[in-house]
């Protein structure tokens, strides 16, 4: 039985496999060979178990804002997403903010208080970016340079009061993109509502090196390993 594996995984194996910043070249039936793509199998089927178990994570942090923030969801006042970038949680800066003020006010502490909790209770592990955006109107009265700097300020208001809240610093970041990300037109007020808006997302863990060279060989891996079970078969 373990020669016929390792012919599997011996079998026509003469690609490169660039990890760790190293070339490996396979070469049929090489002992050594076989072993290392089984080695690098077992890293990727445990690196997949680690990204589900961290996705799982965000959707029971996903789960659980829903419950808290139903009332905002409710009223148009906030929404969750999950992306490729995270977990978005998006409210109209309305909610948060006077218009052209970077003050939270005081109505919007709790909502951004059950955000807090959340994020302590389910990703406390987790960095969090905070993102400022407004729509295209010009700054007329309110002082700010641009909606550059309105948008940043937004966006630093808020993680400071995570800051306080408890959350690490370290795992905290703020940018603003002034009206330079829309969702939607700003042609109509509608749409220039949706526009003014603060998003906090929660993010996924970043991948090593390592890891991201595994998962961008995994085709070949697996490819690997099928063809291996066939000639066993």
């Amino acid at each position: 039985m373990t020669s016929r594996l390792q012919r599997g995984w011996g079998v026509a194996l003469a690609a490169a496999v660039a990890l760790s910043g190293c070339g490996v070249n396979f070469y049929a039936g090489r002992p050594s060979d076989v072993k290392r793509i089984q080695e690098l199998a077992g890293e990727l089927d445990r690196l997949r178990q680690q990204k589900e178990a961290e996705n799982q994570q965000l959707r029971d942090a996903k789960s659980l804002l829903e419950q808290r923030l139903q009332q905002e969801i409710a009223d148009k006042q906030a929404k969750l997403e999950m992306t490729e970038r995270g977990l978005v949680i998006t409210f109209v800066a309305e909610v948060l903010f006077d218009s052209g003020k970077a003050t939270l006010r005081p109505e919007a502490l709790d909502s951004l208080r059950k955000v807090a909790q959340v994020i302590q209770q389910k990703v406390s592990d987790r960095d969090i970016g905070v993102e400022g955006h407004t729509d295209n109107q010009p700054i007329k009265h309110s002082g700010w340079k641009s909606n550059w700097e309105l948008s940043t300020s937004r966006a630093t208001s808020v993680i400071h009061f995570f800051e306080h809240e408890g959350l690490n610093p370290h795992q905290l970041s703020a940018i603003g993109y002034g009206e330079y990300r829309p969702v939607t037109s700003n042609d109509m007020a509608d749409g220039r509502r949706k526009n003014r808006r603060v998003e906090i997302v929660i993010l996924p863990k970043k991948l090593t090196k390592h890891e991201a060279d595994l998962l961008r060989r995994a085709p070949e891996i697996d490819a690997y390993k099928a063809h291996a079970a066939s000639d066993i078969k």
